[in-house]
């Protein structure tokens, strides 16, 4: 049988993104681009979020493309019209070509339903976007002033120095602990925020002991749950402003559950019984867990 550190490894392993998986990204997000330039003027276009950080969990869905409208096009969507207008806009334009398309709080989902077959991008999530200064505003329908500003290349960036840091092992541990979040049901709201907190929480030197390090996450996020985590650049609101009181309780109470799951795996694998500490953290982590 495989090592304990040998199975995280593999798990790790199981859940990057294959040479499939990222060429559909990129001809989707390419044919969406195309989409878009039909109808608005764009300066530029971007895959961003956790497919640019390295961060996506299996199956990929929810693959944020950013689409930034040229200066033309600013005045037709001045800030007095709040963000409502530019997000039913990018609506009407995808729902005609793709029939599935919906308003979310700062960007336009599409779905693109593959049965079986998770080399192909589930969902894209196209956030229109303008130019400000070094960054960006894109509309944001949970905010009181209708915009945010962000920088998501600030995120890539930071994702990769942490990952430098901890001996490249903080963006494997982060879509681990998201595959956990989607296991669960997503208690933590959204999982950028378990991305931020991972920024603090996951301290270098990387100890070489998988199981460890995740007790001490789960613990630590479930005792910090409750802290404001800003956005990373700086810019915009907290990342942590989505989930109440009710949500962020239940989360806690996952954080902790997962906690205390790891230190029955861990007895467990002293007392003798691998294969049973294996199935522990395939209770935990999903089925891309490796028994053997």
């Amino acid at each position: 049988m495989i090592s304990t550190t040998e199975a995280f490894q593999k798990f790790r392993k199981n859940l990057e993104l294959t040479d499939g998986e990222q060429k559909d990204a990129s001809l989707r997000q390419k044919e969406i681009r195309g989409v878009m330039d039909r109808e608005f003027v764009l300066a530029d276009d971007f895959l961003s979020g956790s497919y640019r950080r390295f961060t996506k969990t299996k199956p990929l869905k929810d693959v944020d493309i950013f689409c930034v409208l040229s200066e033309d096009e600013r005045a037709k969507y001045r800030k007095d019209k709040g963000p409502d207008l530019i997000l039913s806009d990018t609506e009407k334009v995808l729902k005609k070509e793709y029939g599935n398309a919906r308003k979310q709080r700062r960007s336009v989902s599409i779905e693109f339903p593959v049965k079986g077959d998770e080399d192909r991008v589930m969902s894209f999530d196209v956030v229109p976007a303008f130019v400000k200064g070094d960054h960006y505003e894109i509309p944001d329908t949970g905010t009181v002033k209708g915009w945010t500003e962000t920088n998501p290349k600030v995120h890539a960036e930071k994702a990769t120095e942490a990952n430098e840091a901890f001996s490249k092992e903080w963006k494997g541990m982060v879509r681990m602990v998201k595959t956990w979040n989607n296991e669960k049901g997503k208690p933590v709201k959204p999982s950028f925020l378990l991305e931020v907190m991972c920024l603090d929480l996951l301290r270098p030197p990387f100890d070489g002991n998988y199981p460890y390090e995740f007790m001490h996450l789960f613990a630590s996020a479930a005792d910090r749950l409750l802290d404001e985590w800003p956005d990373p650049a700086g810019l915009g609101p907290p990342v942590s402003d989505s989930m109440t009181s009710a949500e962020k309780t239940a989360a806690q109470k996952a954080l902790r559950d997962a906690e205390h799951t790891i230190r029955h795996a861990i007895n467990t694998d002293k007392g003798g019984n691998q294969g049973e500490a294996f199935r522990i953290y395939r209770g935990l982590f999903g089925q891309r867990f490796p028994l053997s």
